[in-house]
């Protein structure tokens, strides 16, 4: 007889989806997503990169609308470093152009499902039409709180860290702060993500297993997963994998793993 209800529970187990294996108390509150993989994707239909790009937009409202449907409270998007503008200046024209279309036309959707749009990175770099659109989004989604979105336009976190290390210098100087005080509670305070907790989880698509300048400082602590999925490939069953592999692992923090069972 237990033989049997073992073989049972087993059986429903098995017809679960990945969404349904999900535990709602072990859902990280934050995820960052380096979005790798349109260009290739693009190439291998034989179609131009912003062709890419554009599916990636597509990849980026799914998994968006499906982080709010499942409790996650922070979603951090990897969509352009400093880097990124030594590229093809066509290339970079048009995703500017792409990223200033898809904020005015996913306005509603995001105001809809209660998404609150934010940026992190250098948006003086950014071209004028760029950054009013960015201004008048943020402006108009201040008040949702379903969920932040947070883009990283033209951000590395080199330039994140140089910069805080400068304002920090500049306060001390000013007597604002003492050099003693200096720690890395401080320092989280100087950064442009200071006002959200560190991811749990980092995701990054296709393949590659490099972080590439982004949230250096911090996913000192993050679970790193790396799928081989293309971006525009990746989906909502892809999401749910990668958030169940990291709710089965381990998170020690320096600690031994008797010491988290006592």
């Amino acid at each position: 007889m237990q033989d049997f209800f073992n073989s049972e529970l087993a059986s429903e187990e098995n017809n679960m989806s990945l969404k349904d294996k999900l535990i709602a108390d072990k859902m990280p509150q934050h995820i960052a997503i380096i979005m790798d993989g349109n260009g290739r994707w693009a190439k291998g239909k034989g179609k131009f990169r912003i062709f890419g790009h554009q599916n990636g937009v597509s990849t980026v409202k799914t998994i968006t609308e499906a982080c709010a449907e499942i409790g996650v409270k922070y979603l951090t998007l990897y969509a352009f470093s400093t880097e990124n503008w030594s590229r093809p200046a066509i290339e970079v024209r048009a995703l500017m152009e792409l990223l200033v279309d898809t904020m005015r036309k996913e306005l509603p959707t995001l105001m809809k499902n209660g998404i609150r749009l934010s940026f992190i990175g250098n948006q003086s770099d950014l071209p004028e039409k760029c950054q009013k659109q960015i201004q008048v989004t943020m402006e108009e989604t201040k008040d949702n709180s379903r969920m932040n979105l947070v883009l990283a336009l033209s951000y590395s976190a080199k330039w994140d860290l140089v910069q805080a290390v400068k304002n920090i210098s500049l306060d001390t100087l000013a007597g604002k702060i003492d050099a003693a005080d200096i720690n890395d509670k401080l320092i989280d305070k100087y950064l442009s993500t200071h006002w959200m907790p560190h991811p749990e989880l980092l995701i990054r698509t296709s393949g590659e297993k490099r972080i590439s300048n982004f949230l250096l400082w911090e996913i000192a602590y993050s679970e790193l997963y790396f799928t081989e999925k293309l971006w525009p490939d990746f989906t909502k069953e892809d999401l749910y994998d990668a958030i169940y592999d990291f709710q089965n692992r381990e998170r020690r923090f320096g600690k031994t793993s008797e010491q988290l069972s006592s």
